[in-house]
């Protein structure tokens, strides 16, 4: 979320702007929301949440974010294999849900909306890539991975397949898929 501007935030106040953010984008989409229904759902005025978010694609994404992240848990089983295999379908078991879709709809209306985009990078795409990194680091020290191994492209290789199918082929993100995905790549990453 946002560095605080101004006075500090009241947790009651700002759960009912990230609640009433999150409604609204179920309901309508990202185009349907503005930052004056947030405003009237939540009952606040619009200047409290322009105090605290900078644009509306900055409170849609931490009230999609506040909703979504506890259920996309980072397992530490003492396996990278096991680890990466649960994240990732974790996370297609996520995008084959209602709330799940929203971020191939952010995507999209992102091509348009470079603020929407960058809030979407920043809020959600980053960070989930930084936890995948962590996974894949922790399978390095253990061994369980060739130490040479360029992080970031291990990332790309597993998670870009999901991504791919989720918003270009549309074919179904099952888990059987998830499987053979992080198998097939394994067999790559581990050492000989």
């Amino acid at each position: 979320m946002m560095p605080s501007r101004g006075r500090p935030r009241n947790p009651i106040t700002q759960t009912s702007i990230l609640t009433a953010s999150y409604e609204l984008l179920l309901e309508s989409g990202f185009k349907g929301v503005t930052v004056e229904k947030i405003a009237e759902r939540a009952e606040v005025s619009k200047a409290t949440i322009y105090k605290w978010w900078p644009n509306k694609a900055a409170v849609v994404m931490d009230g999609f974010l506040a909703a979504a992240t506890n259920r996309l848990p980072v397992p530490d089983t003492g396996s990278v294999f096991e680890d990466v295999l649960i994240h990732a379908t974790n996370l297609c078991r996520f995008m084959e849900s209602q709330q799940g879709r929203i971020i191939a709809e952010i995507i999209g209306e992102g091509q348009q909306d470079k603020v929407l985009m960058e809030a979407c990078r920043s809020r959600y795409i980053h960070p989930r890539r930084s936890e995948a990194v962590m996974m894949m680091s922790r399978g390095i020290e253990r061994g369980e991975l060739r130490k040479e191994l360029d992080l970031a492209i291990c990332v790309d290789l597993l998670y870009g397949p999901i991504f791919y199918r989720m918003l270009v082929t549309g074919e179904p993100l099952r888990d059987e898929f998830v499987k053979q995905l992080v198998e097939a790549a394994f067999r790559g990453l581990q050492p000989s």
